[in-house]
Formats: structure tokens, C-alpha cells, sequence
């Protein structure tokens, strides 16, 4: 019976090596798929859609060959697809069968002068839209897991044909996990066999050994196991047959080893060649820690950009700034701002050009992003609030900025940029991966609408505790309206000092001409950027005196006189940013953050 069953262990053992070695060959599967996109190249970029990329599941492995510049992005289909809308560009999608065909698509939008595509064509490089970029000449790949939300554009340099030759490849799972327990399990019971066929060997031998018969002996008299003659001379001796059994339990012991020895020589062997995807994969995951769950409302857009597309653009902007404060180039800067926060610049270059120790204005930081709060939207123009610190130990700053990108076209400008103080408590805001809802100038769910929080807040500067909007404002934490007043009474003194009697120096605040921007908060309310004109007039009240600007060389720079018998008039641009609460609130409207600095300056007519 013993045989018996180790032919059935041999046979089973010889099967479960059998498959776990026939997985890691003659049926292990390919380890990836690929498709080849060909197009004619006659367009200069070549949209591939998120649906081709996600036709088998896994990471998308990208490979672009081409002649020169090659050039490949990818972004969200939708605005992928806006940037493209001025332009004829080649399509790569899924046809109802799933197979990857190609068309070429005509424009479907006219751009407004000087946005869209000239007539040599428009680089795809540094667009905002991008979720990331990749160049390279001559070939490209590179591997991506996208959803199928999201777009790969291709092109060369936006002038010449798109690369033609393009491949996807996706990786398949071709582990084999039940491959090395079969080998080690068909190891197991070939040893297990190999223990059964040697026992059987061993009992047939015991059934072959000739037995003998002892004579009986009486009842009372007890077995000697001493020889007679031994006894005498007090010495004891071992019975052959007992000497006999421990040679044959030596012999078969022995021959027991060297039997066992090539089965675990085998399945060493085979162990060996065993890779860790062979073997299932059983390591404990760690359990997820709970997160705050967010409740997106049905229907709203997706936020314009993402936390790193956010930070890719505060960097460019950064970046653009500095080097027009270095350069003193007010139309390059021109590129990363416009409203208020273009016009401050410019004017302290003006300032700088003409006076030497003119300071410059704070850079504005790259990093670290603390706050992004995207625009939920899906049309044009698009909003985006950061908040940034500086990384400068010796001059720590929060800057607080609005940016708008007008069309898919433009980039983000900073049309709004201020700076929060370290007492600043900002409302709760969204998640970067939610985004906020932009609230309209005229918006009625506010204690205020957002296009007339600034001449409320100048009617305040203007009037104080007697202005009508005065209990609407926190103004017991407003620093702004004390450095205001500081400012005030300093110019004040100055030309009291000079020309008491004989000129008078009169202040004003108005709303500014730029339109305010508001993103909302979570608790409904919002925090509103607008833009306040302070301006003070010095004038003489003697027909015979004049202002002179001898101690105000800004002034003199930006009027190119040094006096005037009509006075000059100084304007001053601050950029506010408050927290406005929601309709039915008892709280007041906070200032949050400003930057005032000025901005023109002429003689009085």
C-alpha cells in the first residue's frame, strides 16, 4: 500500500510542477500591448483623445518619433480642445468598434485679434493649461496614467507638421501568482512520496528476513541474557541480532539521505528561476486614514486648475516679475499682470529709471503656495486665488493674488496682488480639488454687493464715523485706514511747514477703475478684491505763491516740473482685499490684506 501511494504523491507531484512550470512558459502571456497611431502629418498639432488612452487598462507609455522639435502636453479635453478651436488639427479617437481612427477637425472659433494663432502659427510651449509638458528632439516617450478626462496634444513647433509616427504601449499583467506554490507544494509531495516509496522498501525487506522460533521456558525461570562463561569473568557481550538491526537501520538510513538529496536538488532548482510575481502577492496594506468628506454639488463645473498647475503658475509669474524689476521692461512684465497690480509697476519703474534709490516694489514669491482656490468653471475668462509666503527668512511675506486668464489663449495674469498681515485670519475656503464659485459685481447674497464694497470703503476714508457704510466695515482692525490717516497728517505737517498760509493741501478717496474680483467662501460669504484711489491735492491760496517739490523728488519724476502756481495732485493706488459675509450676517466686512503704492502724479489744472 505503501508503493501504492507514492505513485499517487509522484504522479501529483509531477503535475503541480508540471503547471507551475508551464505558467512561467509556454502559457505566460505577453507583458504588454501597444498601438500605432499613423497620421498623414498635414496638420501641426495631433489631438489624442482620453478615450484611446484608456481603451486597456494600466499606465500609458507615450513614443513620439519625429525629425525635429517634438513636442507632446496633456490637460483636460476641454480645454485642450479650446486652445485647439482656432486651428485645424488632427484627431486620434475610438470608433464605435474601438478601434483608433483619425480626422482632421477645422476651426470652430474666430479669436479676437492678437489671441489666437497668427499666420506662422502659435508655440504650444509654457501654455497655463497644461498639466505638464514634455520636449525633446528628434524622439520623445514617456510614460503617463491619465483619466479619461484628460488629452495628449503633439506637435513639433507649432508651425511645422506634428510628428506622424506615434505608439502607445499599456502593460499587462502577466504575473503568475499561483506558479511558485505549485512548484514548492509539487516539491512538497514529491519528497513526501519519495519518504512513502522508501518506507515500502523497507517493510518489504523486514517480510523477507528469516524468523526464528525460541524453545518455551518455565513460567518462574527468569531469561539470561548473560553467557555462562562471561559471567564468570564479569563480563557482558551484545547479541548479534541486535548488532545486526543497527547495521541495516545505518544502511537504510543512509541510502534514505542520499535518495532525498536530488528531490530538494530539484526543487531548488526550480525556486530559483521563480521571480517575486510568481509568488502571491500577501504583504498587509496599510489601512487608509479617514479624510473630511467633500460634498461637491451636482452639476458644477470642475475648478479651472489644479493645486500644480497652481503652482506652476505663481512660479512663471514669479519668475516673469522679477526680471522685469530687473530690467525695468514694463512691457514684458506686462505678460504676468494687468489692472492695478500692472499699473503700481510701472509707475515704480518710471520712479526707478529717474531716481537712483528709488526702492522696488516687493517680488512677488514662487513658493511655498499655501492657499489655492480655483474658479469652478468651464468657459472663459477663468479665475485663481493664491496665497504665497515668502521663502526669505529676512523678509517674510504673505502675498494674497487674484488671476484671471482672459482665453485659452493668454496666461494668468495677476491683476490684484497684496499682502496679509501675520494676524490675518482668512474664512474657510474650499479644497483645491473643489474650487469656488465666482460671485457676480452685483450679487445681492452679500451684506454688500462686490462692486460697491470700494467707494464704500473710500466714502468711509473720506468721512470716517459720519460715513453711511462706517458700522459696515471692521474698522477698529483696519490698518490700512490708520496708515492712511498716518499718511494724512504727515502731508499735512510737511506743507504746514513750508507754506502755512500760503497753500493748503486737500484729500479724497474714490473706487477705482478696476472691476472687483470675488470668489466665494465656504460659510456663503466671499472675499472681494477691489481696487481705491486715494488722491491728495497741494495747492497755493496766494495768486503769487507757488508748489515747489523741492523734498518730493517722485512727484517731480513723474510731472517733469519742479513747481506750479496751480498745485500738483498725487494719486495713490490701493489694492484691498476684505471678506465680505453672506446676506443676513452680523458680521462686518474685514480687510484682509492691501498694497498701496503710487501711482501717478500731475500738475493741477
Amino acid at each position: 500500500m505503501r508503493f501504492v501511494w507514492a505513485v499517487v504523491a509522484f504522479v501529483i507531484a509531477a503535475a503541480m510542477i508540471g503547471a507551475g512550470i508551464a505558467q512561467r512558459t509556454v502559457f505566460h502571456g505577453p507583458s504588454e500591448t501597444s498601438a500605432n497611431v499613423q497620421t498623414e502629418g498635414s496638420t501641426a498639432f495631433t489631438l489624442i483623445d482620453g478615450a484611446v488612452l484608456n481603451s486597456v487598462p494600466g499606465a500609458q507609455t507615450l513614443n513620439i518619433q519625429g525629425d525635429g522639435a517634438v513636442f507632446a502636453s496633456y490637460g483636460r479635453t476641454a480645454d485642450v480642445k479650446a486652445w485647439l478651436a482656432d486651428v485645424p488639427y488632427t484627431s486620434v479617437t475610438l470608433d464605435g468598434e474601438g478601434t483608433v481612427q483619425t480626422s482632421e477637425v477645422e476651426p470652430t472659433v474666430t479669436p479676437a485679434s492678437g489671441a489666437g494663432a497668427a499666420a506662422t502659427g502659435r508655440s504650444p510651449v509654457d501654455s497655463d493649461l497644461w498639466l505638464d509638458e514634455f520636449e525633446q528632439t528628434g524622439s520623445l516617450s514617456t510614460t503617463l496614467q491619465l483619466p479619461s478626462d484628460m488629452s495628449i496634444l503633439v506637435a513639433s513647433d507649432g508651425t511645422a507638421p506634428a510628428p506622424a509616427n506615434i505608439s502607445l504601449t499599456w502593460p499587462i499583467d502577466d504575473s503568475t501568482p499561483w506558479a511558485g506554490p505549485l512548484i514548492v507544494g509539487g516539491g512538497i509531495v514529491l519528497l513526501i512520496g519519495l519518504v512513502l516509496y522508501l518506507l515500502g522498501i523497507r517493510h518489504v525487506r523486514r517480510q523477507r528476513r528469516p524468523r526464528r522460533k525460541g524453545l518455551p521456558l518455565p513460567v518462574t525461570e527468569p531469561i539470561s541474557t548473560i553467557d555462562a562463561d562471561a559471567e564468570s569473568k564479569g563480563v557482558v557481550t551484545q547479541s548479534p541480532g541486535r548488532r545486526g538491526a543497527s547495521r541495516v537501520r545505518g544502511a537504510l538510513g543512509g541510502r534514505r539521505a542520499l535518495v532525498a538529496v536530488p528531490a530538494l536538488g530539484v526543487s531548488v532548482a526550480l525556486l530559483a528561476g521563480c521571480s517575486a510575481d510568481a509568488w502571491p502577492q500577501l504583504a498587509a496594506s496599510e489601512s487608509p486614514s479617514p479624510t473630511p468628506t467633500v460634498i461637491v454639488p451636482e452639476g458644477q463645473f470642475p475648478p479651472a486648475v489644479t493645486e500644480a498647475q497652481a503652482q506652476r503658475i505663481v512660479s512663471k509669474v514669479s519668475s516673469t516679475v522679477a526680471q522685469a524689476d530687473a530690467s525695468l521692461d514694463a512691457n514684458a512684465v506686462a505678460a504676468r499682470l494687468s489692472g492695478p497690480a500692472l499699473a503700481e509697476r510701472q509707475t515704480n519703474y518710471k520712479l526707478r529709471a529717474a531716481i537712483a534709490d528709488r526702492p522696488a516694489l516687493p517680488a512677488i514669491p514662487a513658493e511655498p503656495v499655501q492657499i489655492v482656490l480655483p474658479q469652478t468653471t468651464g468657459t472663459w475668462p477663468r479665475t485663481l486665488m493664491t496665497v504665497v509666503e515668502s521663502a526669505d527668512a529676512a523678509t517674510p511675506t504673505t502675498t494674497i493674488m487674484m488671476m484671471t486668464q482672459q482665453t485659452p489663449w493668454e496666461e494668468y495674469k495677476a491683476s490684484y496682488v497684496g499682502n496679509l498681515e501675520a494676524s490675518t485670519n482668512l474664512p474657510e475656503l474650499a479644497a483645491p480639488y473643489v474650487g469656488a464659485t465666482q460671485v457676480p459685481p452685483d450679487s445681492s447674497f452679500l451684506v454688500m454687493a462686490p462692486e460697491k464694497v470700494a467707494a464704500a470703503y473710500a466714502d468711509v476714508i473720506n468721512n470716517g464715523q459720519n460715513s453711511a457704510s462706517f458700522a459696515k466695515f471692521d474698522t477698529a482692525n483696519d490698518l490700512l485706514l490708520s496708515a492712511i490717516q498716518d499718511n494724512k497728517t504727515k502731508r499735512t505737517d510737511e506743507l504746514n511747514q513750508t507754506g502755512a498760509g500760503t497753500a493748503e493741501i486737500s484729500f479724497s478717496a474714490s473706487a477705482g477703475a478696476a472691476t472687483p474680483i470675488a470668489l466665494a467662501t465656504l460659510d456663503t460669504g466671499a472675499i472681494v478684491a477691489v481696487n481705491v484711489y486715494e488722491s491728495d491735492t497741494a495747492k497755493p491760496t496766494n495768486k503769487d505763491a507757488v508748489i515747489k517739490l523741492d523734498n518730493n523728488p517722485a512727484v517731480k519724476a513723474l510731472t517733469g516740473v519742479d513747481q506750479s502756481a496751480t498745485g500738483f495732485t498725487t494719486t495713490y493706488s490701493d489694492q484691498v482685499f476684505f471678506y465680505v459675509p453672506s446676506q443676513g450676517s452680523d458680521d462686518q466686512i474685514r480687510l484682509l490684506g492691501y498694497r498701496s503704492s503710487l501711482l501717478e502724479a500731475k500738475v493741477s489744472p
